[in-house]
């Protein structure tokens, strides 16, 4: 059927922009559509994630274990510098939302990789302690740029049905790092030196996520004339920007402070985080002397695979708030698991500690995704975007400390004892995430301001 002549100016009397955007077609000439981006987001986060994780994350513990070959400076001292690396994102990681909103998504997370860049080259070229706080610092600033706050307001705007699989995609890409990173970082140290392997793999991050910043993360659904999860858009009288701001003013922000739903998932991830961080931290030079140290980047990488299958096994599912809390407690269950055969492994046993390491990565990837997406759940608007901020925020000021205090264990207790605190900490976030479920799907009744 031929659209009338007349049609045209119509349409592009009622909808200008979007009529003049050459990716926009006519649909039996009632509506106009657009091919979705929300998946390029996706994918775009997905590869943020694995520079972000690969560098920020399953970096450091290979960074201890160089740094105290290379320079013989003790666990405790590196051990330091990884807590700094940490504990950066505890005044950054709050602020990020309203950067955001000054400079574009785009434009923070650019400069976080370039950031990072540096620092990841200063780990390598330190030769004296100050210095390698230096470089972690600077680390630090980078992963919170490149982490899963980052990952989130990326593919957030574009969901609102798809939002948990979108987001469990997005956060593929931190294991998919630890699967690449782990092993890389070894074999390019081993093959070229820490300082040129950390140059190559800075001008690769940079150079990959500035591409994507130019030609992905400056684009937003409202800049593009889309709805979230790819519904047509249509223009209709009265409705726009006004209408949205008018209903946001109407839309009081809760306290989190007083939301019970908040305050479980909080401390869920935070304890889970920091049992986590601890392990991984040190995992690397753990299993060195059984495994070798490439051997032992190889454990860790397969950490990374079976924290893709954890993640995978849960991403396709549409749970509840409460599901999603049932998700979280399985994974950490799986962790301690895990934990529990390397504390009973001898450091002779090198099948046994793979196993262990194997279990544990079944909840690595879901203990950082998880919290985000049933955020995302309980709360509603920018309620989601100040909780995850938040959540991320303390979580990483409080697992900032799990480097330093483990290798505190291992200096003064032992490996066992690292691994039963760790263990006790996992058990004591279940009983976290467990808190919340009553208050799960009466979140955003809570306490209004």
């Amino acid at each position: 059927m031929r659209v009338p002549s007349g049609a045209n100016s119509v349409v592009r009397r009622a909808v200008p922009r979007i009529y003049r955007s050459r990716s926009f077609v006519m649909v039996k000439h009632r509506s106009i559509v657009r091919t979705f981006d929300g998946w390029r987001a996706v994918g775009a986060a997905f590869i943020v994630a694995v520079f972000g994780w690969g560098t920020g994350f399953y970096g450091p513990p290979v960074y201890l274990e160089l740094v105290h070959q290379l320079r013989g400076w003790s666990i405790s001292l590196i051990s330091g510098a990884v807590t700094l690396h940490f504990l950066v994102g505890v005044a950054l990681i709050p602020s990020l939302p309203a950067l955001y909103r000054r400079l574009g998504v785009a434009m923070v997370v650019v400069s976080g990789a370039i950031v990072m860049g540096c620092g990841v080259v200063g780990w390598a070229i330190a030769s004296a302690p100050w210095q390698l706080y230096v470089a972690a610092g600077l680390t630090g600033i980078g992963w919170s740029a490149l982490g899963a706050v980052a990952v989130n307001a990326i593919v957030s705007p574009w969901f609102l049905v798809k939002r948990p699989m979108a987001l469990g995609v997005a956060f593929n890409g931190g294991s998919v790092g630890g699967v690449i990173f782990s092993p890389l970082w070894v074999a390019l140290v081993d093959h070229l030196g820490f300082f040129i392997a950390a140059l190559l793999v800075a001008i690769a991050m940079v150079a990959t996520i500035g591409g994507l910043g130019v030609r992905i993360l400056r684009n937003t659904p409202e800049a593009s004339g889309q709805a979230p999860d790819g519904v047509a858009v249509v223009a209709v009288a009265g409705s726009g920007s006004e209408a949205t701001e008018t209903t946001a003013e109407r839309i009081k922000p809760l306290r989190l402070s007083q939301s019970r739903a908040f305050i479980s998932l909080c401390a869920g991830m935070t304890l889970a985080l920091f049992a986590q961080t601890g392990v991984v931290a040190h995992l690397v030079s753990i299993l060195a002397p059984a495994l070798g140290r490439q051997g032992a980047g190889l454990a860790a990488g397969a950490c990374g695979v079976t924290a893709v299958i954890g993640r995978l096994v849960v991403g396709r599912r549409s749970a509840s708030a409460r599901g999603w809390r049932t998700i979280a407690s399985w994974s950490l269950a799986a962790q301690a698991l895990g934990c529990g055969v390397m504390l009973v492994a001898r450091s002779d046993d090198p099948i046994l500690l793979v196993t262990g390491v194997v279990l544990f990565g079944l909840g690595v990837g879901n203990a950082i995704s998880v919290p985000p997406v049933i955020a995302n759940l309980e709360f509603d608007g920018r309620d989601a975007s100040r909780a995850v901020a938040l959540i991320v925020g303390i979580s990483q000021g409080a697992y900032a400390i799990a480097p330093a205090a483990f290798g505190v264990l291992r200096e003064h207790a032992s490996n066992r004892m690292m691994f039963l605190v760790a263990i006790g900490v996992q058990l004591a976030a279940i009983v976290a995430y467990a808190a919340g479920k009553r208050s799960a799907l009466g979140a955003t009744s809570s306490c209004a301001a």
